[in-house]
């Protein structure tokens, strides 16, 4: 009887019926759950709001447009090549497309002069900057970081157009601005709602006391403050800025130095000096400004050091040593 009953069952249409109903319910409910836990992921992601900028050629891939405030940029240098990035300010209504054909054919000319040991002609080029470039300014960044690093630096950006830029130099001299690294970034009206970063050391820089560290490093995780008292525009026309550097043996603190001066022929061009690894800071910015950058510190020998001809001479090149 029970065999003639399973039989009945099977080849009952409505029994087949409910069997498909059941399995589209539970096929339904799975995708539900699924769809929960993706939704759960892209929420915990953006409450961490983290602007992530990866560069893999000459490119900064991110968003286009971030929110205003407080924002933690997160950078990962997958490329070969040594690089930074720096928010600029241009002028109302200039864009990227302004950096290229007007402001970096200037820089190329003026340092392919420069590569030639003719420096008077190289930097009489730039009169040839148009007017507005005076204008620009410097909002900030991350410090120099090496190929597969990551760095992290936080700003707060006021609303409005910026502009993103990398001008380290190839081994011909070009800069990578001329190779396509500058991309336009939006500032929305949209306040991020993060809070200014708690630091556990505090740096002060300025052209009069150089860079100043206030608190013992330690190994370890640490969040660093760095405050512009000042900002002026050195020989090489930009400003200062703090570089951390993880020296590995044999590093060569005099190629470093000279290295980070742009306007030397063989400063802040590929490659960069052996033994040497940046791993981030905290770029340009005016006066009164704060910025805040992350490392994890292993045992060893550090330098702190400022993108500036001489910098040894003008207090912004600390060497330390984590134990």
């Amino acid at each position: 009887m029970m065999q003639y009953f399973k039989i009945y069952l099977v080849k009952n249409p409505l029994f087949r019926l409910l069997i498909l109903i059941a399995f589209i319910l539970l096929f339904l409910q799975s995708c539900k759950d699924n769809k929960k836990e993706i939704q759960k992921e892209d929420i915990a992601i953006e409450k961490e709001n983290v602007v992530e900028v990866i560069t893999q050629h000459m490119d900064f891939q991110m968003r286009d447009t971030i929110p205003s405030g407080w924002n933690t940029f997160r950078y990962k240098n997958q490329s070969p090549q040594t690089h930074f990035f720096l928010i600029d300010k241009y002028p109302e209504g200039k864009t990227s497309e302004d950096a290229e054909k007007l402001v970096s054919p200037v820089f190329d000319s003026a340092m392919e002069l420069i590569m030639e040991g003719k420096a008077e002609e190289g930097f009489a080029q730039f009169a040839n900057l148009p007017e507005w470039f005076s204008d620009v300014v410097f909002i900030g960044g991350t410090g120099l970081l090496s190929p597969n690093q990551t760095a992290e630096t936080t700003l707060h950006l006021k609303p409005g157009n910026y502009i993103i830029e990398c001008y380290v130099k190839m081994n011909n001299g070009m800069f990578h601005t001329s190779m396509g690294m500058t991309k336009d970034l939006v500032v929305s009206n949209i306040d991020s709602k993060n809070e200014k970063p708690t630091a556990d050391i505090s740096i002060n820089i300025s052209s009069t006391e150089g860079i100043v560290v206030k608190d013992s490093i330690t190994a370890g995780n640490h969040t660093f403050e760095v405050n512009f008292i000042d900002q002026i525009t050195h020989e090489n026309f930009v400003g200062h800025d703090v570089n951390l550097v993880k020296l590995e043996e044999n590093a060569n603190i005099d190629e470093l130095e000279m290295w980070m001066n742009w306007a030397n022929p063989k400063g802040l061009i590929e490659p960069a000096p052996k033994a040497i690894i940046f791993m981030g800071g905290t770029n340009d910015m005016p006066t009164g400004n704060t910025g805040f950058f992350t490392a994890n510190l292993q045992p060893g020998k550090y330098a702190l050091i400022a993108e500036v001809p001489n910098a040894k001479s003008k207090n912004m090149l600390q060497e330390f040593e984590v134990k």
